[in-house]
């Protein structure tokens, strides 16, 4: 048998962009506009800092721990299966809430090229959800291809974007930082609110710590690849707004459901408008399918491990991907797309995923041997001041609905933990090479698949 080839520093750090880059980048700096104005960019230098200490607490569990189910494992390992199954049912209620976020996205992105009426809008949410359902089930790896071959459609919008503001500073530095002042025209007060949406576009980091048996001298390069990676994506989103709150004033922005339209169409007119509108439409569509692919993936790991119900772990017999989850997830994200908002869904999600990220900041204190230095000792630390920050920096309302939510989780597991987990189906879902290949699943996400074709044209040519 050949020797399993381990993952290297730049494959990690391919895998931590694309865990992270989607089509947030379509939906949040309005949002944020209307809370904090320009100041914003600042806010997304700070949540990504939060971002990479955290992503640094989910690395060290992954070498001290290295199985699947992320906060599901880790937090099992430190304590027991009851607070485990807590992480990983409000991390799976976090990634369900996501998907109508982006089901809301590409509806109101359409609406700039065909306008719809409020029959028309429930419709095309209910044709956007089941058709990507319908995909995933049918096959994901035809999908991803479909996808890779979307790449430079996903990705040219933007760059373009970023080239033609930097061309306006240059011709008019004077106008375009004038949209940059007063800096923080609505005070601080909604620092906190602004951190948590603008925190949700660095999700995706949580799924980049690969059990170390995967990774090639895993101490070394996992910690490398997450600060490479991590600067990769915040420059990639720092580059994007400073040309989003150069090109247009903050108040505009505030009153947009289609950020990224509105600057196209004062960079580059009706042209760029067009650009931005099919460059989000392809963008949205991808992130949600990924989406579909994760959380689908952590209800099956739950229902394999005897958490859930078992009704989860069933496979199509034909296509051999978890069918119920999948169809399950695209019900309730059609349901939650038509009475929900966009920003409701985002502050809900990163209270779930504070949660689960707080009890495995919780459990790397346990984990830890006795005899780590300082810095790894204040890590979990750092990483739970920044998830209670996090949870506090949602609205009352928000954060006693969001602890209902959890607690309603109890009910589940007591009545589906004394079952046995379903061994056969655990042994084929914990594979390593099982691990692996859902992971380049993921390779669709466009920042880093593009990244990898420049490495392999260079790696040739070198």
């Amino acid at each position: 048998m050949a020797a399993r080839k381990l993952l290297g520093l730049f494959d990690v750090s391919s895998i931590v962009i694309g865990s992270i880059v989607g089509a947030d980048i379509y939906i949040a700096s309005a949002i944020s506009a209307g809370l904090i104005g320009p100041f914003s960019l600042v806010i997304w230098i700070v949540a990504g800092i939060f971002a990479m200490v955290l992503a640094f607490v989910f690395a060290e569990c992954s070498s001290l721990v290295p199985r699947v189910g992320g906060p599901f494992a880790y937090v099992s390992a430190a304590f027991d299966d009851f607070w485990g199954f807590l992480a990983g049912w409000s991390l799976w209620i976090a990634e369900m809430l996501a998907l109508p976020v982006f089901t809301i996205a590409f509806v109101n992105y359409l609406e700039y090229l065909l306008p719809l009426g409020p029959a028309e809008e429930i419709l095309v949410k209910g044709l956007f959800v089941f058709t990507l359902t319908g995909i995933t089930i049918v096959g994901i790896k035809a999908a991803g291809r479909v996808n890779d071959g979307l790449t430079l459609v996903k990705l040219v919008p933007l760059f373009i974007l970023i080239a033609a503001g930097f061309l306006a500073l240059f011709r008019d530095p004077g106008l375009f930082l004038g949209n940059y002042l007063p800096f923080a025209p609505l005070g601080f007060h909604s620092i906190g609110a602004s951190l948590v949406l603008i925190f949700w576009a660095y999700v995706g980091f949580e799924l980049a710590t690969l059990p170390a048996s995967e990774v090639e001298d895993p101490k070394r390069v996992i910690p490398r690849a997450i600060v490479i990676g991590m600067g990769v994506v915040m420059a990639f989103y720092l580059s994007t707004n400073f040309i989003v709150y150069g090109a247009v004033n903050w108040q505009e922005l505030a009153t947009t459901r289609t950020p990224l339209i509105l600057v196209g169409i004062s960079l580059l007119g009706s042209a760029g408008a067009l650009l931005m509108t099919i460059g989000a439409l392809f963008s949205v569509s991808g992130s949600n399918e990924s989406g579909m692919i994760g959380t689908s993936r952590l209800s099956y790991a739950m229902a394999i491990d005897g958490l859930f119900p078992r009704i989860f772990a069933r496979i199509h017999p034909v296509y051999q991907t978890p069918v119920t989850g999948i169809l399950v997830q695209g019900i309730i994200a059609f349901l939650l797309s038509l009475f929900s908002s966009i920003s409701g869904l985002i502050s809900f999600s990163v209270f779930n995923l504070a949660f689960a990220f707080l009890l495995t900041c919780s459990a790397l204190v346990v984990l830890q041997d006795d005899g780590v230095g300082i810095v790894h000792r204040l890590l979990p630390l750092a990483g739970v001041l920044i998830c209670l920050f996090l949870i506090l920096g949602g609205t009352l309302v928000n954060n006693i609905t969001g602890f209902i939510v959890i607690l309603a989780g109890i009910p589940l597991y007591l009545y589906f933990s004394p079952k046995k987990d379903i061994r056969h189906l655990k042994e084929l879902f914990t594979t390593e090479e099982a691990i692996l290949m859902r992971r380049l699943e993921h390779k669709e996400r466009y920042l880093a698949h593009f990244i990898q074709m420049v490495h392999r044209v260079f790696h040739r040519k070198g």
